[in-house]
């Protein structure tokens, strides 16, 4: 019996230790990635003149898996002390280094964000590094960089969108939407005709295009076409980031103490589309107002700085004196504004 007993414990050793071999290769963390160009504190002033000139040579050491594996790396720039909570992605890639940044870019990049030209920016950037979604990210020690922008005008990433409603043009630049903060998440309003298909094109031509396969609300490379049944003008919103994506039809009216339904009913506008504009002329008094769509909160503009530039629930608009005015909402640019001019 002893006998029988120690001939099953050494098999089970044997199962256990085959199934050890089975299950690898394990994931040994070893060096996180190290940037080593640029060096700390480095210090950029763009020119205008130098826009298609190489901004940097970023180049890192490579991160450590414990076996050989494919390792995708980002490069990641944010502003000192935020902990990278909002990044501008600077590229995304298998090897070392990244030396496509044209000085112009990172103006763009730094513009779109909110710097102020000819003001020094004190940044950080930093390299990711993964091997798939199970394993951790590993990532390099921030280095600091100060950079001074200049005044531009901005040129934001855009995603095309061809469709029946334009001929399947991939190059019509006047059906576009935008990437306001460099992000990878993009918004625009176009209008489209009852039972529109359209696609989402990088650049303007069909090597790299998104559909909708299932109609789930994930893109896909090369994917179905996605449909819009009814007339009208929609929000589409795309996330490259996780590819997923939404487009929403939407109908504006004024709301607000200054409009004769208050605050409790929507005074609707009018869409022209030969200017892609909203526009109403109606009666005012004195007080407070907003744009709101749907006759319901959940999309609503209004100016938090008093510039005539909107912003998702923004501050209320004052109207200081009473008269007969026409208001405009401007939503086929990559910044939305609207007017207020007395008749």
């Amino acid at each position: 019996m002893n006998r029988l007993l120690s001939i099953l414990i050494l098999g089970l050793l044997f199962f256990i230790s085959c199934e050890k071999e089975i299950d690898g290769p394990y994931l040994q963390y070893g060096a996180n990635p190290v940037i080593f160009s640029p060096t700390a504190n480095a210090s950029y002033v763009l020119t205008e003149d130098k826009s298609k000139d190489l901004f940097a040579n970023i180049a890192w050491s490579d991160a450590g898996f414990g076996f050989p594996a494919q390792v995708t790396y980002e490069i990641q720039m944010g502003y000192a002390g935020t902990n990278f909570s909002e990044p501008m992605i600077l590229g995304t890639l298998n090897r070392s280094p990244m030396a496509s940044l044209t000085v112009g870019r990172i103006n763009d990049l730094l513009l779109g964000r909110g710097s102020d030209p000819d003001k020094v920016a004190d940044l950080e950037i930093r390299v990711s590094g993964k091997v798939n979604n199970k394993a951790n990210i590993l990532y390099s020690k921030p280095v600091a960089l100060k950079v001074t922008p200049y005044k531009a005008s901005l040129n934001y990433p855009k995603l095309q969108v061809p469709g029946s409603h334009q001929g399947w043009n991939p190059a019509d630049n006047n059906t576009v939407i935008y990437s306001l903060k460099s992000d990878e998440k993009y918004e625009g309003f176009l209008y489209f005709p009852a039972n529109t298909e359209f696609k989402y094109t990088v650049g303007p031509k069909w090597d790299i295009n998104y559909g909708d396969k299932g109609a789930d609300g994930v893109l896909e490379l090369n994917g179905d076409n996605l449909k819009a049944a009814d007339a009208g003008y929609y929000r589409l919103r795309v996330n490259l980031i996780d590819n997923t994506h939404s487009f929403a039809l939407t109908k504006w009216g004024l709301i607000g103490s200054s409009t004769a339904g208050g605050w409790d009913s929507d005074q609707d506008m009018t869409f022209n589309a030969a200017t892609g504009v909203w526009t109403i002329t109606a009666p005012l008094i004195p007080g407070e107002m907003k744009f709101r769509a749907n006759d319901a909160w959940a999309i609503n503009f209004g100016d938090n700085g008093s510039n005539l530039s909107l912003e998702y629930d923004g501050a209320n608009i004052a109207i200081s004196e009473a008269g007969n005015y026409e208001v405009q909402l401007i939503l086929n640019s990559p910044l939305y504004t609207y007017k207020v001019t007395k008749k």
